[in-house]
């Protein structure tokens, strides 16, 4: 098994100010989260420089990911290593993601930039909802899963971290090798299971 934050930004978002240096620092310093998908607003800048500053760290994960904005709101590609067109249909990450192997994850889809229903009219491809995310009320947070429950997708958590404070919030327990293909693979098989931090 190993903990993963499925969903963080850094200073490569418009509105996050997490340095790459001081999230790999982080990260190995972590004594349960050794994976984080790095998930910047339409760009992978941020994760090709975590990419590289993680690498000398043999047990530290680090999954590309990229948090799209589409016409609908807001969804995460995990796997990909190129940008989803910024401002296309859900249908249309979707379809990229499928082509290139990726794993798409409904963020936050009862609060501001989310999804929301529209999740119910995309028949098959989504990969997970966030069920939790610590920035999101208890009410959004139970409306995400019941929204993964009528869609029979897997429930997956994140931080949602934009800046240091809000680090490892939230993860993702997922019962899988320490790789990235393993797990994406988990994910969308279902073994996983969401977890809000405490303290």
């Amino acid at each position: 098994m190993i903990c993963a934050d499925l969903h963080l930004h850094t200073r490569f978002s418009f509105d996050a100010s997490i340095s790459p240096t001081f999230l790999v620092e982080s990260l190995n310093a972590h004594p349960v989260i050794k994976a984080v998908a790095i998930t910047d607003h339409n760009t992978l800048e941020g994760y090709a420089y975590v990419q590289r500053l993680a690498a000398p760290y043999k047990d530290l994960v680090i999954i590309p990911g990229v948090e799209v904005t589409t016409v609908q709101g807001d969804v995460i590609v995990l796997g990909v290593k190129q940008n989803p067109a910024y401002w296309s249909s859900i249908e249309s990450v979707v379809d990229f993601a499928q082509r290139r192997n990726g794993v798409v994850i409904v963020p936050h889809p009862y609060r501001g930039g989310g999804i929301r229903d529209a999740a119910k009219k995309i028949p098959n491809g989504l990969g997970a909802v966030e069920v939790l995310n610590p920035d999101s009320s208890p009410e959004e947070n139970q409306m995400a899963g019941l929204l993964a429950k009528s869609a029979n997708l897997p429930g997956v958590a994140g931080s949602d971290a934009h800046h240091i404070h809000q680090m490892w919030r939230g993860y993702t327990e997922i019962y899988a090798d320490p790789k990235v293909d393993s797990i994406l693979q988990a994910i969308k098989s279902g073994n996983v299971k969401p977890v809000l931090a405490k303290g």
